[in-house]
């Protein structure tokens, strides 16, 4: 690429410039578009963190170069804003299957004070932690977290409106004296949120104490929470309780649905009148501390089969969070996975860059029970497996996992993809989708070993796999008319994870309908 080369929809250049000769020779990635948005500069910088051909590229609107809309594309979102964008931390996927973790900032481009593009400077992340771990120390002692915490709201991944909804009603509430009750799924990251409201609000330098209600048994318990004193029965001691530890700072009592009915009771007095008494004690001690509670179970169930207290339920339930599962976060599944597997590479010594196509697929078909936190285990069992290579693949994954996909509903594909290991042969319902009630016969399963073979390579070339899929896809639409649900069950994947690669292809449910 040439400085003569690089002219705007209006003529100008920057031949008489050395600017562009310096971004040819950047070691960060360098991407220059028109103000609609169409690539006409791209250096090899970028083109080493994308993996992709400059050739390919240019010419090309950012859109149909990764898999971003207008409205997720932040060089989009500059040119319609016409305003800088510093430092946004990014994942993001070509669309070529690249996965990449940058750090970018953006600027809009004028002539005579009109819009005529944007420039995009990409730091590649993994590069830059590299570059840290291995190289001098800085002698910056890091600021540590509020007594008992390791997370803030810098630690939380996700992107899905409800789970953003959720973030923004924490941050509002971090500073508010108002209890809190966060209800979430096991797994979802409930204590983490309760960490982050803490470390957000002005109490972040004293004590966030946690305790799992349902961990303790009842007589124990309350001696816990309240203290003791000498003497209140047989072997007690003059004890500080969990509130009286946690005065001042934050108290966050995870599964609170699974605390006695008779402890509630108590629980609630104490929150009312902001003091607590020892057991064995007849003086009361003030408190002043922010509660923050947890339920793995829906509170209004809670409270029709009694083990919640509707009274307490509205005393701690001032600010209500819910928490969505992580199969109603699909389009968080990605950024995640790639979280997860730097996080790993760090501790566990490896260099995975991706997954390949086929395990994406299957974590976005699969339900997910154990949410955040089985994905985060199940990553970091299958990189223990990764013997050679940067990517992981379907053989990595434990079997448990394999045959609990397999046995969800709509995810019959994920059993055919296994179905046939002892002949060699692997299908993909997504690449040849295979009718209903069909028995192969010879030459249905030779067809079925080149389909396996082209299917390897498609993982090696993701740009062929990703053409593949979509035409699948555009081919069930059209033969359903437009119906999702019909064209989800014709290539055996469920409604929803249809609507993520619609969304993921560019392509609109009303383009088919007749």
């Amino acid at each position: 690429m040439q400085a003569q080369d690089i002219i705007f929809p209006n003529g100008l250049s920057l031949a008489d410039t050395n600017l562009i000769n310096i971004f040819i020779e950047f070691d960060k990635g360098v991407l220059i578009t028109d103000r609609f948005g169409t690539v006409i500069f791209y250096n090899a910088a970028m083109s080493h963190i994308d993996d992709m051909d400059p050739a390919w590229v240019i010419g090309k609107k950012v859109t149909e170069i990764y898999d971003l809309t207008d409205e997720t594309s932040m060089i989009m979102r500059c040119l319609r804003n016409q305003a800088p964008m510093k430092n946004i931390y990014l994942f993001y996927r070509t669309r070529l299957g690249k996965i990449a973790n940058t750090i970018h900032t953006i600027f809009p481009l004028f002539h005579q004070q009109k819009l005529i593009g944007a420039i995009c400077f990409v730091h590649d992340y993994a590069m830059y932690e590299s570059m840290m771990a291995n190289g001098p120390k800085p002698h910056i002692k890091k600021q540590p977290l509020g007594d008992g915490t390791r997370y803030s709201f810098s630690d939380i991944i996700g992107a899905n409106a409800d789970f953003l909804r959720a973030l923004n009603t924490a941050r509002m509430a971090s500073d508010s004296p108002s209890p809190v009750l966060i209800y979430g799924e096991t797994g979802t990251g409930k204590e983490l949120l309760a960490q982050s409201i803490h470390n957000h609000s002005f109490r972040s330098k004293n004590p966030f104490i946690a305790i799992n209600c349902a961990a303790i048994p009842e007589n124990l318990l309350e001696g816990i929470l309240f203290g003791t004193v000498k003497g209140a029965f047989t072997g007690a001691m003059d004890k500080h309780g969990l509130f009286e530890r946690a005065n001042g700072g934050t108290l966050f009592l995870d599964e609170v649905n699974s605390m006695p009915i008779g402890l509630q009771v108590k629980l609630l007095r104490a929150l009312q009148e902001k003091k607590i008494r020892r057991v064995g004690s007849l003086t009361e001690i003030s408190i002043d501390l922010k509660i923050i509670s947890s339920a793995n179970q829906e509170p209004h169930q809670a409270i029709r089969i009694g083990t919640l207290r509707s009274d307490l339920f509205y005393r701690i339930g001032v600010v209500f969070i819910a928490v969505p599962p992580l199969r109603e976060r699909p389009n968080d599944i990605q950024p995640l996975t790639c979280h997860f597997i730097e996080k790993f590479n760090r501790l566990i010594g490896k260099s995975i860059a991706r997954v390949s196509t086929q395990v994406n697929d299957m974590f976005h078909r699969y339900r997910w029970p154990g949410n955040v936190r089985e994905l985060e285990h199940l990553i970091e069992g299958a990189m223990n497996l990764v013997l050679a290579g940067d990517v992981l693949r379907l053989e990595h994954l434990p079997m448990h996992f394999i045959k609990a996909s397999a046995t969800q509903p709509n995810n019959q594909s994920i059993e055919n993809i296994f179905m046939d290991q002892s002949l060699g042969i692997t299908y993909d319902p997504v690449a040849a989708p295979m009718p209903p009630d069909h028995a192969p016969n010879q030459s249905a399963l030779n067809q079925s070993a080149l389909n396996q073979s082209a299917i390897d390579k498609f993982d090696q070339l993701p740009e062929s796999q990703f053409v593949l899929e979509r035409e699948t896809i555009k081919r069930a639409m059209h033969h359903a008319k437009g119906n999702v649900a019909q064209a989800a069950r014709s290539i055996g994947i469920s409604r929803q994870l249809l609507n993520y690669k619609l969304k993921k292809h560019g392509l609109r449910r009303d383009q088919f309908v007749i």
